[in-house]
């Protein structure tokens, strides 16, 4: 592959477009511009298999925003229909699966990415593929890279194995280590558009036409969000309790009354988001160890049953750090839901007339504005960024979200002056 795309950047446009292009693009909803990017990498691939020398693919990708497009161009590479990534063969179908042998998916339910598990992937990523095309890896939790798991990639990014790509998934390109980054490709996907994501709710799950439209402005382009507010009741039954927040602010106790119920809410998310998992990992352990319920007749059933204790043990740690994590990442689309509501009151307050991401609480979002200074406004706004790294940086959820409600009271009410906003950064969501 030739070396001259690594480092490059190519930015998605700004078209728009109703639905992303069939076959294994058809989850990249808005992301035409990238599509054909991606199609282009594609048949420079083919070409190169083919002993030609074409320019446009590279052996290092860096694809960041909304999740789907590793997998989807894992499977294009692997096809060998024209054109490549109809949805439809068999490599296509277990690419995007995750069982095809020369496509690795990587995605932890831990808090980061271990330097162990790097290892064994550069150690696969130096095999030749069992196939006729690609040795792919896919990393889509790349973000979570630990130092050490990130120096354990980066020879491998440098001296590249012959017919083996790297794709690594972010949600922005600032998550990812400069010396990463740095060696890859990077294609960075637009937010898409508000009116493609409520046309593929509409056509593709058949949601009614107020609901698509409401999920799609509240996603703000996460189409995984987008579909569970469109299809399950609950979640908009929550997103509606964390954005009854601001209306409890106005005495200090109901800002840690306030708190407790926005932490609870996502460990009550999370427990429900991995309790059968939980139970279903225990069932096949013990069915693993094939335990009787007591001695056997060799002598062996209590070692076995000691053995089977210490792997309970282990397997409690892995759940407990997955659901740390899970609940991280759901306070997190918290605090974006929070932002986003404080931002269409500084819309309405500047006059600005750009659409509110929260339409259904105009009234509720009017009457904030007229109370606060859009100044004050974009301090709340900050507090909520610095609670989001504060938590980010392993700060006990619960001090952090108290911190951040007690600064918005003092700046809503005008019990503090408050100081001048720092820059803020990343406003994806970490769920990926």
């Amino acid at each position: 592959m030739t070396g001259e795309t690594t480092g490059r950047s190519t930015q998605s446009g700004s078209s728009t477009g109703a639905l992303a292009a069939p076959g294994v693009w058809s989850d990249l909803v808005g992301q035409e511009p990238a599509v054909a990017v991606l199609r282009d990498a594609v048949r420079a691939a083919s070409a190169q298999l083919a002993g030609q020398d074409v320019a446009g693919m590279s052996h290092a990708w860096l694809i960041t925003g909304p999740p789907g497009s590793g997998r989807a161009f894992a499977a294009a590479l692997q096809c060998d229909a024209e054109p490549a990534g109809c949805g439809d063969c068999t490599s296509c179908r277990t690419s995007l699966a995750g069982t095809h042998p020369d496509v690795t998916l990587v995605r932890t339910d831990q808090l980061s990415l271990r330097v162990d598990e790097i290892r064994d992937l550069v150690r696969k990523a130096a095999m030749s593929p069992v196939g006729h095309r690609w040795q792919i890896l896919v990393v889509e939790d790349s973000d979570r890279l630990t130092e050490q798991a990130a120096d354990a990639l980066l020879k491998s990014l440098e001296e590249p194995a012959d017919r083996t790509v790297w794709l690594l998934c972010a949600p922005t390109v600032e998550d990812v280590v400069p010396t990463i980054r740095s060696r890859c490709r990077l294609l960075v996907l637009r937010t898409p558009p508000t009116e493609a994501v409520a046309g593929m709710l509409r056509d593709r799950y058949g949601v009614a036409p107020d609901i698509a439209d409401f999920a799609a402005r509240a996603s703000q382009g996460h189409i995984g969000r987008a579909r569970a507010l469109a299809t399950q009741p609950e979640v908009r039954e929550r997103r509606e309790r964390v954005l009854a927040i601001p209306k409890k602010l106005g005495q200090l106790s109901g800002c840690m009354t306030a708190a407790a119920e926005l932490v609870e809410l996502a460990a009550e998310e999370a427990r429900e988001a991995t309790s059968e998992l939980d139970a279903k990992e225990l069932a096949e352990l013990e069915q693993a160890y094939a335990v009787t319920g007591g001695k056997s007749g060799n002598g062996r059933g209590g070692k076995r049953s000691r053995h089977l204790q210490a792997a309970k043990k282990d397997l409690e740690e892995q759940q407990k750090t997955r659901a740390k994590r899970l609940q991280r990442d759901v306070l997190d689309r918290a605090l974006l839901d929070l932002i986003a509501y404080y931002r269409d009151a500084l819309v309405v307050g500047l006059g600005a007339g750009a659409q509110l991401v929260n339409e259904g609480a105009r009234r509720d979002i009017e009457r904030l504005a007229e109370a606060v200074a859009p100044e004050s406004l974009l301090r709340c706004i900050d507090a909520i960024c610095e609670c989001r790294e504060a938590i980010e940086a392993n700060v006990a959820p619960l001090l952090a979200v108290e911190a951040m409600l007690v600064a918005v009271h003092r700046l809503t009410t005008g019990a503090g002056a408050g100081s001048p906003p720092r820059p803020r950064r990343r406003l994806r969501p970490r769920q990926r």
